[in-house]
């Protein structure tokens, strides 16, 4: 595999657009997927995104309601840039081959959770599969992109991993600045291939990040399988900052159903005017919010939350049944047909739902053009965090924050490959002497135990002492994750594993450190917001001092 001028590890919407970017600019750049190329959170967005096209609308009614929600943690020039280059993101969209719905006025826009007006452009309720679909196609086709799947990326490779000797490596090992990064480390994941379970370093002038959330953390997520947070384990272990890590999105309205996995029910079904109900027939969002199903993600869940606790009862009930049916199956084809798999029909039937771990708000510290704190690593779309969604995020922005991200981390990825010098030669990784993969028990009792770890102790409602407890248990796995990491030989379902330890792990620690309760974090023993915590975000970084690790007979020492 030749060494590409830019490197970019995963492919949503971000990755994509910033890759087909850089090509038409004339750099060459590979696309790694640890899964399908399709197998992405792009790919299951259902909502659409947010954008001024109403004329009784206003960017600054846009801007207004994502600072609201962003309880004042998002940064209002970040704000006002994503705000103002929305249309012209979708209007780029459009070019691209995306059919977005329209009506008789222009774009069909419709309305979601947090915003005052109707402005989410959609594609029914398969945005993002239209979105994904329409930029797969262009970057398979486009001569200066190579796109190649089940390709794990282990670890970033850095400047102290380069051949000895080399000039880069002399300047930044032992050194006070950050190291540079020149790639990462990449194991062949694909079955029967002649390098199978292969691990080599792949070099690049610029390194993109766009590996997507962490829903896998917890143990009911929206998120596909592919969500275990590798961008930010990566990016952590190689030094870099990282920011507000404790305001996780749960997504209100996720079907409860024992074969159902990961069936998100759109936010736009409440936009449309769906309502929810417990068991009794109850209606209970008036009861905690102006804006009753239109209130922001974080309102709604924790209204779930405690309705359930407060009548024991296992899910609410989401009710549209109360508008035409040829409506509803013409507005939500996707939702209508993928209910009707587990015997609902939403036309005619409460549909029982609960909340479950959705978006990352937080991520590795990046500009809006991709800039992390680690020279030649860029990090766009749900990885990073750029200062636009602060302690919850708007629906709908999240699309759009990736498409602005990608516009501008393009021309900074540009800017480094015409004035960066070639990648040096790195060094190869080490796995000599490892010892076949643990026991499928122990895998999957550790799998679980961190999963259910942070659903139980750090989830919607905390408190000091589940958070407290949560870490010192996370501690005890990540150490035994840590030695099977270093004595067995590799597998994509260790790695995960290492990697969903670390972000829970990095997950708690930010919960701890914000003694207050503001968006999408809310502690028992701090039940108030902290005006002096407005616009200071909760940061991480690595210490320079490694911990040390036990290194068993015959095994490899790798980067931790």
């Amino acid at each position: 595999m030749n060494d590409p001028d830019v490197l970019v590890i995963g492919s949503g919407v971000g990755g994509l657009m910033l890759a087909l970017k850089c090509a038409a600019r004339g750099a060459s750049v590979l696309m790694l997927t640890k899964r399908g190329a399709e197998e992405t959170s792009t790919n299951w967005a259902q909502g659409g995104i947010a954008a001024v096209f109403d004329p009784r609308d206003s960017f600054r009614r846009h801007e207004r309601d994502t600072l609201r929600c962003g309880a004042g943690l998002s940064n209002p020039q970040v704000v006002r840039q994503v705000v103002d280059e929305a249309p012209e993101r979708v209007r780029e969209l459009e070019a691209l081959g995306v059919d977005f719905t329209r009506s008789r006025r222009g774009l069909a826009l419709g309305r979601e959770g947090g915003h005052s007006r109707r402005r989410i452009v959609h594609a029914k309720d398969f945005t993002g599969r239209a979105i994904e679909q329409a930029l797969l196609a262009r970057a398979r086709a486009h001569p200066r992109i190579r796109l190649v799947e089940e390709q794990l990326a282990l670890d970033l490779l850095l400047a102290s991993r380069l051949r000895s000797g080399a000039p880069a490596a002399r300047r930044s090992a032992g050194g006070r600045r950050p190291e540079r990064c020149w790639g990462a480390y990449v194991m062949d994941c694909r079955s029967g291939s002649p390098g199978a379970g292969r691990i080599r370093p792949v070099a690049a002038k610029v390194t993109v990040l766009a590996t997507g959330g962490c829903g896998k953390v917890y143990l009911y997520t929206s998120n596909p399988d592919v969500a275990t947070g590798d961008g930010i384990a990566m990016a952590f272990r190689a030094g870099a900052v990282v920011e507000n890590l404790e305001f996780v999105q749960f997504h209100p309205t996720c079907l409860y159903h024992p074969e159902a996995k990961s069936l998100l029910l759109t936010e736009a079904l409440r936009g449309e005017g769906a309502v929810l109900r417990t068991l009794d027939g109850e209606r209970f969002m008036t009861r905690y919010h102006r804006m009753a199903e239109l209130a922001p993600r974080d309102v709604v869940a924790r209204a779930i939350d405690r309705e359930l606790k407060r009548r024991g009862e296992a899910h609410v009930d989401l009710d549209i049944t109360h508008l035409p049916a040829a409506r509803v199956r013409e507005r939500f084809p996707s939702v209508y047909t993928a209910l009707a798999r587990y015997g609902f029909d939403l036309t005619r039937q409460r549909i029982p739902v609960v909340p479950a771990a959705h978006y990352m708000c937080g991520g590795i510290k990046a500009s809006l053009a991709g800039r992390t704190s680690i020279p030649g690593l860029l990090a766009v779309g749900e990885t990073a965090s750029t200062g636009l969604h602060g302690a919850n995020r708007l629906a709908s922005n999240s699309l759009l924050e990736a498409l602005v991200a990608a516009h501008h981390a393009a021309a900074e990825a540009w800017r480094l490959v015409r004035r960066g010098p070639a990648p040096p030669q790195p060094e190869p990784w080490r796995a000599q002497g490892t010892r076949p993969p643990l026991e499928a028990v122990v895998f999957d009792h550790h799998w679980d135990a961190v999963r259910r770890l942070m659903w139980d102790l750090v989830g919607i409602v905390r408190s000091d002492q589940r958070l407290l407890y949560a870490e010192r248990l996370l501690a005890l796995l990540r150490e035994e994750i840590e030695t099977d990491y270093v004595r067995l030989r590799l597998s994509r379902d260790l790695v995960e594993l290492r990697n969903i330890a670390l972000v829970g792990s990095l997950i708690v620690e930010s919960a701890r450190r914000r003694g207050e309760s503001r968006g999408l974090h809310f502690n028992l023993d701090h039940p108030r917001r902290d005006p002096s915590l407005d616009g200071r975000p909760t940061t991480l970084r690595r210490p320079r001092t490694r911990p040390r690790l036990r290194v068993l007979a015959g095994a490899s020492p790798r980067s931790l």
